[in-house]
């Protein structure tokens, strides 16, 4: 069964380039897009999306806000950030609102495919920059809070997938890095997951921080 996938974005170019790069593969289908997100709820009911491409930047109601409203409202549909920006404040704003990732417009053609199908699979894709701007603001927000690290009982490979994450690598990236599969990547982060009792990448690496485990 093919992903369905909603697009928010004012401009017409890029929602057409989105269109362009997901019907080149069979595992998405399109069944929406909207130039922006004054009526996002309805949009939703009506086109029934797994998942939601959302710019901030739009008229009336910004990216950010329908975030919150599509998140409250439909908890189970994943929401992936795409945007020209990388500044603390709204990479942060975006986070705290209920988006699921984060990546920005000029990676698009090289990341987009793969940050849906991470989403689907309970990852929360980041562009690494991105990633490293989260990792910064929650250093600054833990370092005078550290706790010594409790035992989860992660084995040394998952410590080492568990850094990957923490250090902003993709899984592809992990995977090369670790010389393993993709598919053994996200095997060892579900069960980090579980572990650590954590269900998003924020909350992994906030932990991973917060208690010295990496």
């Amino acid at each position: 069964m093919s992903i369905r996938i909603a697009i928010f974005d004012d401009n017409k170019n890029i929602r057409n380039s989105i269109i362009l790069l997901l019907n080149t593969d069979p595992a998405f289908e399109v069944v929406g897009t909207f130039s922006d997100a004054q009526h996002c709820v309805d949009n939703v009911i009506t086109s029934r999306p797994d998942v939601v491409l959302m710019d901030i930047e739009m008229p009336g109601i910004n990216g950010i806000e329908a975030v919150k409203i599509l998140t409250k409202e439909f908890p189970h549909i994943q929401i992936l950030i795409q945007t020209v920006f990388e500044d603390d404040e709204r990479v942060f704003d975006s986070i705290c609102a209920g988006a699921s990732g984060y990546i920005l417009k000029n990676q698009l053609n090289s990341s987009l495919t793969d940050a849906i199908k991470e989403l689907q699979t309970g990852g929360s894709p980041m562009s690494p920059s991105i990633a490293r701007r989260v990792l910064n603001m929650l250093q600054q927000g833990y370092q005078n809070k550290k706790v010594p690290s409790e035992e989860y009982n992660l084995t040394a490979r998952e410590k080492e997938v568990l850094s990957g994450i923490v250090n902003g690598l993709s899984y592809k990236m992990i995977g090369y890095e670790l010389n393993i599969s993709y598919e053994t990547v996200r095997s060892h982060i579900k069960k980090i997951y579980d572990k650590l009792h954590v269900a998003s990448l924020t909350e992994v690496v906030a932990k991973a921080i917060n208690q010295n485990i990496v």
